[in-house]
């Protein structure tokens, strides 16, 4: 009993300075100390720590590696170039245009994960709405929809999302597995948020924008040669992945893979590969007198190295490899004091009241949890919870992903249910855009409540169907 206090304990301290965030106390060396005093208690023993790196080390690269890879292409312009596309197609209709919007941070978020979709998009869209010169009350609805569809949308993908790969690792889920099961629950997500989003904040969208107050898609191109690389990139990311499961390969060595050649272009390296790529020299007439120029080095230009390919390397979200570790141990501390088993137990009881009480029952229990404690945390806890519960077969299947379902949508409730979020309201600060956590959460338990409960209820019935 002692031993579970102490347990206890540690893991909510170590919550606590994660989400504050003290200055000088980075979540990773945080999440590290926590794990250290787990282990000088003997909360955790030595041997555990292997264990909880082999849950965690894949998910957690394949995160860095996707983030990486969204953070250059959003210096090549390839985010900003997809957004003022959008904007065009929407015609200068204001709900098509919010639609619009809604629909490309799902597919984002999709492809390069929620804290792309939410910490990339959103500064785009604030300045793409300041451009529209949109009234205030409007723009707070479309910067609140963005980051809300960021978490609702990735529920597709195994990489959408890192609950989503922990989850998936631990169960043992293949991407192609994963992908038939969640694909069409993650549309039916996305749709439900959007229907709740336009109910929510339709009246304030006004019914006309103008459409030539926009930049061309192209200005926003600024290195051109890593633009395109992009697409060939992503296109290699989805073949791998779908192939990676049945040749024994982990994702991370795929999505790793992927972030090296995207950071090769953006370098220029090797640089034989480029030398081609330089513009030949142009002679220029001045006042009569002819030079030479050296070509072109401007915004554009294949050659020109206008992406800080290090600095960017360096800001990537390397503290999360060892957030992962170190919180992941805090948290095996409470399966080892056996606090996991109540929570076991209360999934039992939901298990025995057949497949769409379970759904609910399991991941409303696990969405509470995550918008109380951070989602992170809570994804493993449930996982280890799964793990030690009696249910078999279908029962044990909408578990798993019912607890997928809670720690993606459930941080939408509360500003600490996920990192990303804190993040994106950092952000958003930055900007001149000020959300209280008050009107935050009156925002979020009003959307997320009703598109939870869709999304959990279109689970059972698909699992149902399918099986």
């Amino acid at each position: 009993m002692v031993m579970a206090v102490v347990a206890a304990a540690i893991f909510v301290a170590t919550l606590v300075v994660v989400i504050w965030q003290p200055k000088g106390f980075p979540i990773g060396y945080t999440a590290l100390i926590g794990a250290v005093i787990a282990l000088a208690t003997t909360v955790v023993g030595l041997s555990d720590v292997p264990t909880v790196v082999g849950i965690v080390w894949n998910a957690t690269l394949t995160f860095v590696a996707v983030v990486l890879i969204s953070l250059i292409l959003d210096e090549a312009g390839f985010f900003e170039w997809a957004a003022l596309h959008v904007a065009r197609w929407g015609r200068g209709n204001g709900r098509l245009l919010f639609v619009l919007i809604v629909g490309l941070g799902a597919v984002i978020a999709a492809v390069f994960a929620n804290d792309g979709a939410a910490l990339i998009l959103t500064p785009i869209v604030v300045g793409m709405l300041r451009a529209l010169n949109m009234p205030r009350k409007a723009a707070l609805g479309f910067i609140l929809a963005t980051g809300f569809i960021a978490d609702t949308g990735s529920l597709p993908l195994v990489v959408s999302n890192l609950v989503n790969i922990v989850s998936a690792d631990y169960f043992h889920l293949g991407f192609a597995e994963y992908a038939a099961v969640m694909i069409p629950v993650g549309i039916v997500s996305v749709l439900a948020s959007l229907g709740m989003l336009l109910l929510y904040f339709g009246r304030s969208i006004p019914k006309r924008y103008d459409v030539l107050a926009l930049t061309s898609p192209a200005a926003a191109i600024t290195d051109r040669a890593t633009f395109r690389a992009g697409w060939v990139v992503l296109a290699l990311l989805l073949v791998g992945y779908f192939a990676a499961d049945p040749l024994g390969v982990p994702l991370a060595a795929v999505a790793g893979v992927g972030a090296v050649i995207i950071v090769l272009v953006a370098a220029r390296q090797p640089a034989f590969l480029f030398a081609r790529a330089q513009a030949a020299p142009v002679l220029v007439t001045t006042g009569g007198t002819a030079t030479v120029s050296a070509g072109s080095t401007g915004p554009g230009a294949p050659s020109g190295r206008v992406i800080p390919v290090w600095k960017t390397i360096r800001e990537a979200p390397w503290q999360i490899v060892l957030f992962s570790i170190g919180m992941y141990l805090v948290v095996y501390g409470l399966q080892n004091q056996g606090l996991t088993d109540h929570l076991a137990t209360l999934f039992d009881v939901f298990g025995d009241h057949g497949v769409l009480v379970t759904a609910l029952g399991v991941g409303f229990t696990i969405a509470i949890l995550a918008s109380l404690m951070n989602n992170m945390p809570t994804v493993l806890i449930a996982a280890l919870a799964i793990g030690g519960a009696g249910a078999t077969g279908l029962t044990y299947e909408v578990m798993v992903y019912a607890n997928v379902i809670g720690s993606d949508l459930g941080p939408k409730i509360t500003p600490i249910g996920s990192l990303a979020t804190l993040l994106w309201l950092h952000v958003l600060e930055k900007k001149g855009i000020h959300i209280g956590w008050g009107q935050y959460f009156r925002t979020g338990i009003v959307l997320t409540i009703p598109v939870l409960a869709v999304t959990l209820a279109a689970l059972a019935g698909w699992l149902t169907l399918i099986h």
